[in-house]
């Protein structure tokens, strides 16, 4: 990399560089996460009585799908050919200006990061939460560099003027245009379906390890005491086999246009 190129340009050409390895970014969460559950300083779940562990968990969980829901409303608008779940290229043929668009120019990302967020804090680890802040950050911004270079030269002047009065990542309502197509949910279904899955095994595996090894529970007991982590991980095996088969064999999460 060239030591004397602008910082704009480095970020895109690093952003560039992680937008073909978006899939395995968790990979490298990992570590970290497991030192977090092992040694999660101040303030750690030790100070959390009785139920309260409980509740700091469901609490993040009821986060984590308000940032799902957040995807889900966004993509529920948008119409086919402005955004794809690709490794490998960027595509992009509408320019998404309406609806959650509107307001922030990057909806996803901004999911993405609520989701991430709210597991990191159920943690209890106030060290792994400000490390992944930190890290969600550089990638996003990186990530968000190069997209938004390659929306630039494909829509040239649109991607200005929109970009020039839209933020970022914190949202201003006061700009909110209604979307131009109906909420589809079908669209929903279709296209976000892994979602629900990932949120689930995260906390299902997240509360087995607290409460079985840290919490010295027994797997007999910690079904019946417990038994929503084991449901969250059931349904959301369910919906998303239900809806995976519904996509690949049949029509009917098919909308036109979307």
């Amino acid at each position: 990399m060239n030591p004397h190129a602008r910082l704009t340009e480095q970020f895109e050409r690093q952003g560039q560089w992680l937008y073909h390895r978006r899939s395995v970014a968790i990979i490298a969460i990992l570590p970290l996460l497991v030192l977090a559950i092992g040694f999660p300083g101040f303030p750690g779940r030790g100070w959390l009585h009785g139920t309260a562990v409980d509740h700091l968990g469901e609490a993040c969980l009821l986060i984590s799908f308000a940032g799902l829901a957040l995807r889900w409303f966004t993509v529920g608008f948008v119409p086919a050919n402005t955004s794809v779940r690709s490794t490998r290229e960027q595509r992009a043929a509408v320019l998404n200006t309406t609806g959650m668009y509107s307001v922030v120019r990057h909806p996803l990302y901004l999911a993405n990061s609520i989701v991430a967020m709210a597991f990191a804090a159920a943690t209890g680890s106030l060290w792994f939460l400000l490390v992944l802040v930190a890290a969600n950050t550089l990638y996003i911004e990186r990530i968000a560099a190069a997209e938004e270079r390659f929306l630039a030269a494909a829509h040239g002047q649109a991607w200005s003027r929109w970009a020039a009065k839209t933020p970022a990542f914190i949202p201003d309502f006061s700009l909110w245009q209604p979307a131009d197509l109906r909420f589809s949910l079908r669209t929903v279904l279709r296209r976000e379906y892994n979602g629900v899955l990932h949120v689930a095994l995260a906390y299902f595996l997240l509360e087995a390890v607290y409460d079985l090894d840290a919490g010295h529970q027994t797997l007999s007991r910690w079904l019946v005491h417990d038994p929503l982590w084991v449901g969250l991980l059931l349904a959301g095996l369910a919906v998303h086999l239900s809806l995976r088969t519904l996509k690949r064999h049949t029509r009917q999460l098919h909308v036109g246009g979307r």
